[in-house]
């Protein structure tokens, strides 16, 4: 036997075995999952949601059962932090937020709609409020800016430093403010 046919032959002999039959791919003797069995309550689509954790905006991800749109997101955030996520420490200045609240995406900028605001001026707590509103929308790939109107107007709003700012923003509005 020549050299080129013994090589073959053992090339030939390292192949995948072929089934007489098809198999199941999920029983016994079928692929290894390339993921851990998914916990029921867990979803199967992470979200980015913005919470407060010690006066500082903690980005947590939340599991969700489908895909939502910004708005729905938005609708997320506002209703607050579960009760695991409360145990864990977190809380959120949207937390009995009254105003509307609406959403329009155009060309990469989230237009928020707050509302009718405070005639009061700016509350500490309003830093962390936009705050969590930007670092939320922020984490959608679809969105680029957030600007905040009232009335159909745009809205200043106050910064990471306190500074009141009317036009786009971005997280890095409020970076300074984000723990890990």
């Amino acid at each position: 036997m020549s050299m080129t046919a013994a090589v073959m032959l053992v090339i030939g002999g390292c192949g995948v075995p072929v089934d007489a039959e098809p198999r199941n791919a999920d029983g016994p003797g079928g692929l290894i999952p390339s993921q851990p069995p998914m916990i029921p309550d867990q979803g199967l689509v992470t979200l980015r949601l913005c919470f407060v954790r010690d006066a500082h905006l903690a980005r947590i991800p939340r599991r969700v059962p489908e895909l939502v749109g910004a708005q729905e997101q938005l609708r997320v955030l506002l209703e607050g932090p579960s009760a695991t996520e409360v145990a864990d420490g977190l809380s959120s200045a949207l937390t009995g937020t009254t105003s509307t609240i609406e959403l329009t995406l155009d060309g990469g900028r989230a237009t928020v709609e707050v509302g009718d605001r405070s005639p009061h001026g700016v509350r500490t707590d309003e830093i962390l409020a936009f705050g969590q509103i930007v670092c939320t929308l922020s984490s959608r790939p679809e969105v680029g800016t957030i600007m905040f109107t009232s009335g159909g107007k745009p809205l200043e709003v106050p910064t990471q430093d306190g500074s009141l700012a009317g036009g786009a923003l971005t997280v890095a509005d409020y970076d300074s403010l984000i723990t890990s």
